[in-house]
């Protein structure tokens, strides 16, 4: 019988990480999709987050600062779940093999790039969906999609463009996954370390201190992949059917001869306000997740 009871624990031991990572996106998604909205509008060349956010509040209401909000769901259930539950398990079979010793930064950010890359891959279709449910109202009323939801929108690729259109954009997805998460989930391991092994700091300041810092991080590594990923998901094709983008190296090209290199931090400041604190209140939602799974013994 002891043998029996033990089963359950074991692959609760492994799903737990995923299970704690997708809940803690979700919790930080729904506090932060307003933001998102604006920076994929700022994005598309709407104007700034102030003359955005006035416009959207005038002419479409404040519900459509969640538009989306579905398909943001699905991410993180997809996401980050995987991404923060693969740097679990990678991190901690490399601790295994570095004899339990904290590990290097390069190691944290090999497992950080790994991560990143499977969560993309794994994410890539609801990111395609909540891409397009946010640029849809930028379209003409011809050429919008109208999708009402993020398995209405799945469904509507699928029907429409082809299964393999699901990952259409996926190789700058997983690129601009790679990065962010490098500089998040290396940077946050690092920086907590130092914090607490360091400076001596207590537990809420390291989680809150570490989370500031992967944010920023992250969103510095991270913007140039973001905005030509954003550039390839959103594009139409001409009346002769013609893409303005062949692939994610052209529109980086592009964008590179037409605006120069500041071009890439189009809407820098709100994608740091809002990139640092999705990251902060993920680590945050995941340290309170785990702490409450100690009380009850989970």
């Amino acid at each position: 019988m002891a043998e029996e009871k033990k089963a359950p624990i074991g692959v609760w031991t492994t799903v737990k990480p995923f299970v704690n990572g997708g809940a803690s996106g979700m919790l930080a998604t729904c506090v932060i999709q307003p933001i998102d909205m604006i920076k994929v509008r700022i994005q598309l060349g709407q104007g700034s987050a102030a003359s955005v956010t006035t416009t959207m509040l005038k002419n479409e209401g404040f519900g459509a600062f969640y538009k989306g909000l579905s398909a943001g769901l699905l991410r993180q259930a997809t996401y980050t779940t995987a991404r923060l539950g693969s740097f679990k398990l990678l991190t901690a079979k490399a601790s295994e093999a570095n004899d339990g010793k904290p590990l290097p930064l390069y190691q944290k950010a090999l497992c950080g790039l790994t991560a990143g890359a499977i969560g993309a891959t794994v994410g890539s279709p609801a990111d395609l969906a909540l891409i397009r449910m946010q640029a849809d109202n930028t379209l003409p009323l011809a050429q919008r999609r109208n999708y009402t939801n993020a398995f209405h929108a799945l469904y509507r690729i699928s029907a429409d463009e082809g299964v393999l259109a699901l990952w259409k954009g996926c190789g700058p997805t997983v690129v601009r996954a790679m990065a962010l998460n490098m500089g998040m989930l290396a940077s946050y391991d690092q920086t907590a370390e130092y914090m607490r092994d360091n400076i001596g700091l207590g537990e809420t300041s390291t989680v809150v201190g570490a989370s500031a810092v992967s944010g920023l991080c992250a969103a510095a590594c991270s913007l140039p992949f973001d905005f030509v990923k954003t550039q390839i998901q959103k594009m139409q094709p001409d009346a002769q059917g013609k893409y303005p983008y062949t692939g994610s190296l052209d529109c980086a090209m592009k964008t590179l001869k037409a605006g120069g290199p500041l071009k890439f931090y189009t809407g820098f400041p709100v994608y740091c306000v809002r990139i640092a604190p999705h990251v902060m209140m993920t680590w945050i939602f995941l340290n309170q997740i785990t702490k409450f799974q100690k009380t009850i013994g989970l």
